[in-house]
């Protein structure tokens, strides 16, 4: 029977072998050409075919290899992804980002969409919440026969036949 100490040691010896595969892994993920499959895939392709730039099959692209191109001797020439992204913008402007940056105006691009879905959920809970307030104000009123008194006997009849036939009061709806 193994005693709690070794447990403990393979349990450590477990943890650390896991962690140096994924650490052998991630090594691998920033060779070049990893690095290429990734920045190009956060660029959009020139060509006017609103695709990545690592997924255009425009048929005949004049802009996808010239970008590529661009791409990779950036980073043969040891560029970091934001000193090669400032560049495509440079060049091609802000179109060239297949997301949005996270800083100034264009964080309205990434807040909007929340904010928008929070006013409207917002918004649909206050009108059911009203709503409901309203028609169960008025059925209690209907049912207290508060403001009944201060009507004519007609208006009273009718009031409690659609009380009635309405099942407000637990009635049954009769034709």
């Amino acid at each position: 029977m193994a005693t709690p100490s070794r447990f403990i040691f393979w349990t450590r010896f477990a943890e650390v072998a896991i962690l140096a595969v994924a650490v052998c892994f991630s090594l691998g993920a920033s060779s070049p050409a990893s690095r290429i499959s990734d920045l190009d895939h956060r660029l959009m392709c020139q060509c006017g075919c609103a695709q990545l730039l690592g997924e255009c099959d425009h048929v005949g692209c004049p802009d996808r290899d010239k970008e590529l191109a661009d791409l990779s001797a950036d980073i043969s020439s040891g560029m970091t992804d934001q000193q090669i992204f400032s560049e495509f913008t440079a060049k091609y402007g802000a179109v060239v980002l297949a997301a949005p940056t996270t800083h100034g105006f264009d964080l309205v691009a990434w807040i909007a969409p929340f904010a928008v879905f929070g006013a409207a959920l917002l918004g649909t809970i206050l009108l059911v919440r009203r709503w409901s307030g309203v028609s169960i104000g008025r059925v209690q009123a209907v049912a207290t026969g508060a403001d009944l008194a201060a009507l004519d006997p007609a208006e009273r009849e009718r009031r409690e036949r659609i009380r009635r036939e309405t099942g407000v009061d637990g009635g049954e709806f009769k034709q």
